[in-house]
């Protein structure tokens, strides 16, 4: 009963950590630019704005479909503090992305269902690279619970280090970061015409803005997992990775999805067959 109030109020707490993370990212990537930036509290001026809209959508699959993102978003995080099974929360992960590209695929805009076709080739590129991860995990402590892991009194990074590589690539990807922006994101471009997310509008739009959010907070957690044994250690590891990404972000171009598939199946995938091999035969 503890560690569900525990994870509830973590749930609850990750949502505005989430929100400052998404605002110094913003703030970090316009000093990259030579910008001033917008305010670090930005991301939520936006969400309570979209709150504070009349809903505006085409159909209620729309709407519908982002409250299941969130509740998925929110179910996977909950999982996670509460260090449950981790298949069981990849298959929670991939309700929420589902349901985002059926709400896409509902509407009549040409610009969505592009958008949701390749939020679809992306998921293609990542979960592969997430279940593996898991797979290594569990090659390692014998186990797909994550308590088990953090029953571990050895970090994971020297025995997976490729599949963190796999993972870090799987993250840019769920991100939606450059080079792999290719079904929305922020960027100057996209601000009209933002693919998958083009039909979301006001509360619908702001849900899954915060269901992001929590879906940043779940990765960065499953990347904490590497480093487990020391608070310290986990800290310096999680700034590292997530201010790589915000550096990869700003440095790549925009690639094609043939361009992202090739380097997931043909580089990252094997990267990752490799670590878990290496694991076996070790």
């Amino acid at each position: 009963m503890l560690k569900l109030i525990f994870a509830l109020i973590a749930v609850a707490v990750a949502v505005p950590a989430g929100g400052l993370l998404a605002g110094v990212d913003r703030r970090l990537t316009a000093r990259l630019q030579s910008r001033q930036g917008p305010p670090l509290l930005q991301p939520f001026y936006d969400v309570l704005k979209l709150f504070g809209k009349a809903p505006c959508v085409t159909n209620p699959w729309l709407i519908f479909s982002s409250y299941v993102c969130l509740m998925a978003s929110a179910i996977a995080l909950l999982m996670f503090f509460m260090q449950g099974d981790m298949l069981l929360l990849f298959f929670v992960m991939t309700v929420g992305a589902v349901f985002k590209v059926a709400g896409a695929l509902s509407a009549d805009s040409p610009y969505s269902n592009v958008g949701a076709q390749r939020e679809v080739l992306q998921m293609l590129a990542y979960e592969p690279l997430v279940i593996l991860t898991f797979v290594g995990m569990s090659a390692a402590t014998g186990s797909f619970m994550i308590s088990d892991i953090y029953a571990l009194d050895v970090p994971l990074l020297p025995h997976l280090p490729f599949l963190f590589i796999a993972l870090g690539y799987a993250l840019t990807i769920k991100l939606a970061k450059s080079p792999f922006d290719i079904a929305s994101c922020h960027h100057g471009h996209q601000e009209i015409v933002r693919g998958v997310l083009t039909d979301y509008s006001g509360p619908q739009l702001a849900l899954l803005e915060i269901s992001h959010w929590l879906d940043v907070i779940l990765l960065l957690g499953l990347c904490s997992l590497f480093w487990h044994t020391s608070i310290t250690g986990m800290v310096v590891l999680l700034v590292l990775t997530y201010a790589l990404e915000i550096v990869v972000d700003n440095v790549c171009a925009r690639m094609t999805w043939g361009w992202m598939l090739k380097h997931a199946f043909g580089i990252t995938l094997g990267l990752a067959i490799f670590n878990i091999l290496w694991l076996y035969v070790r």
